[in-house]
Parts: C-alpha cells; sequence; structure tokens
C-alpha cells in the first residue's frame, strides 16, 4: 500500500527545498517502462520546468499542497494561457497529448501529483527549442518570463 499524508508531503517538500534544482518527486509507479506513470513531485518557487510537451499522451496534474500556474505555449512559444492549480484555482487538470506547456510553484511547501500514460520517455524532442536548457544563463530569464507573461507574449520576442 502507497500514501501521502500530511507528513510525507512535507518531508517530499524539505527535500526539494534542499535540493540545487528545488524540486523532487516520490514515484508510486514500479519503474520507467509502466503502463501508468504517477508520481508526487515537489517543487519551490523557482524551480524550472524547461517547457516542454508529451507526445501521444494525455497529462494530469492534481494539486495536494500549495499552488502552481500552468503556462500552456503554441508551437513558437507563444503563450496561450495561464491555469492557477492549487489553493484559489483548479484541483484537476488534464491536458492533451502535445501540449506544450511549463509549470511554476506559487508557494513553498507545493506539491502536484502527474499521472500519465507509459513508459516513461528521457528528455530530448519533447523539450522546446525555444526554451533555454537548465542551467543556460538565460533561465533567469525565462523564470520572469514564466511568472509574468501574459497570453499572447513570447519569450525574447
Amino acid at each position: 500500500m502507497q500514501f501521502l499524508d500530511g507528513a510525507s508531503l512535507e518531508a517530499l517538500s524539505a527535500q526539494a527545498a534542499a535540493s540545487p534544482r528545488l524540486r523532487t518527486n516520490r514515484n508510486f509507479h514500479s519503474d520507467s517502462a509502466a503502463a501508468v506513470q504517477r508520481l508526487a513531485i515537489a517543487m519551490e518557487p523557482g524551480t524550472y520546468v524547461r517547457p516542454h510537451r508529451h507526445e501521444g499522451t494525455w497529462e494530469l496534474l492534481m494539486p495536494l499542497s500549495g499552488a502552481f500556474e500552468l503556462i500552456e505555449f503554441d508551437e513558437t512559444g507563444t503563450v496561450r494561457a495561464r491555469y492557477r492549480m492549487g489553493e484559489g484555482g483548479a484541483a484537476v487538470l488534464e491536458m492533451p497529448a502535445g501540449t506544450w506547456h511549463s509549470v511554476i510553484a506559487l508557494k513553498p511547501g507545493s506539491v502536484v501529483f502527474e499521472v500519465k500514460e507509459g513508459p516513461y520517455l528521457p528528455p530530448g524532442a519533447t523539450k522546446a527549442a525555444w526554451s533555454p536548457e537548465e542551467g543556460d544563463v538565460r533561465v533567469p530569464g525565462m523564470m520572469a518570463f514564466l511568472t509574468n507573461a501574459a497570453p499572447g507574449e513570447r519569450f525574447g520576442a
């Protein structure tokens, strides 16, 4: 039996806060080949989730604590929409396959539960070419963009 309670959410958030990437996850699926990928992801404000998409599979997000914004993009990197999740926002968000997106944590201690079809595909062509890679000097600018961009705006435009 697997479960998450208040103490395990707090522990996961503490691990994320101590991580250089400001995020960590706890998998509920047995391995990367599992037909359904299920994981809790603790994210702290300032973590960079490079815009990406999951081709061929939907993705479902359920905030467990804190608050997030999901930013949806078109193929060119123009913001299509912003969706608040968690406190004051959606309790469940499902996006169709191939949706370009990123997620930002709005509060410390934010944890989201993600469900998507497997198997896990390592990053590669699913990352947006118009966004900087993790560690790139342009990431702080991209983070400011992700935090503030309105629909119709594009990074670097």
